[in-house]
């Protein structure tokens, strides 16, 4: 870590003068809003108020619930990264910038009625309540290759659901926020590539390891399961994306195929990771095909 801070210094640099200022409060339809029932004596939440497809209404509860964990990725991020010098500069802006995706989608689901904002406060309760623990490894590079990952996933997620939702107002609200992702995707990426020429036979274990345990960290929201199946199947996000969008670029980027500086454990990771893309795409041309059967069942049922 010691090696990378004048990485991490040049990679902050380049973040602040990329970064572009925005305001959550700018990106919701307030004059949409009323009241809700209860001391304000409003009208109840029902589903039919709702004008979002219950794939994109499950999307966005799954990205919002994500989001709202700030605190425990705030928690882990600053103990493997530390509070000092440009480290703990960066853990803060990365903290304050996410803030802000909580905020809008909350904002905005409310005020157009799009949820059930009662069952969505309670699964906030349950899902923070169980805090945050980190599933990847708790080294240095392992947290810093989920990142990498997790960060353009999340980037992924959330331009589909906006496309998914049928609501220009929601989509370049979901781009928005997306674009924050990618420039966080970029940082960790960066920090990582220069991570991989001072050890690389570490990092390629760190990056097997986080690949071939990969979850979304929104994994223990109540019903995960289900909802992550509803939005497979409408395609904002599955293994054919994870594959093809979020692991594949990132790993081309690094050149872990490439590499000749490589030995020991380090090829042997490569070796395991190349086995575990070839089993990942495999099963996501078999998904594919079978949600594809299934939807051809479906328009002949309706046809």
């Amino acid at each position: 870590m010691l090696e990378l801070e004048q990485v991490v210094e040049k990679e902050l640099d380049r973040h602040l003068s990329t970064a572009k200022e925005w305001f959550p409060h700018q990106y919701v339809p307030w004059g949409q809003g009323r009241d809700f029932d209860g001391p304000l004596d409003g009208e109840a939440w029902s589903l039919e108020q709702s004008q979002l497809g219950e794939e994109a209404r499950e999307a966005l509860i799954v990205n919002l619930l994500t989001e709202d964990n700030l605190p425990g990725y705030h928690n882990a991020i600053a103990t493997v990264f530390g509070r000092e010098g440009a480290w703990g500069t960066w853990v803060n802006r990365w903290t304050a910038e996410e803030n802000r995706h909580g905020i809008v989608i909350r904002d905005y689901l409310t005020v157009t009625r799009a949820v059930d904002p009662i069952a969505l406060e309670r699964a906030r309760m349950r899902h923070m309540e169980a805090g945050y623990e980190a599933t990847h490894g708790d080294s240095f590079l392992h947290g810093a290759a989920y990142v990498s990952f997790q960060e353009l996933a999340t980037r992924v997620s959330h331009r589909n659901t906006g496309r998914a939702s049928g609501d220009p107002i929601c989509e370049q609200m979901m781009t928005r926020v997306a674009a924050d992702e990618n420039l966080h995707m970029i940082f960790y990426r960066n920090l990582l590539a220069a991570a991989l020429e001072i050890a690389p036979n570490e990092t390629m274990r760190a990056i097997t390891d986080v690949v071939k345990a990969f979850q979304m960290p929104g994994h223990g929201i109540d019903g995960f399961m289900r909802k992550s199946v509803v939005i497979a199947n409408a395609g904002i996000y599955d293994l054919r994306l994870h594959h093809d969008d979020v692991l594949v670029p990132v790993l081309r980027k690094w050149g872990v195929f490439d590499r000749a500086d490589l030995s020991d454990d380090g090829d042997k990771a490569r070796d395991e990771l190349a086995e575990f893309l070839g089993g990942l795409d495999a099963a996501a041309t078999k998904f594919e095909t079978r949600r594809e059967e299934r939807r051809a069942r479906r328009a002949a049922r309706q046809g």
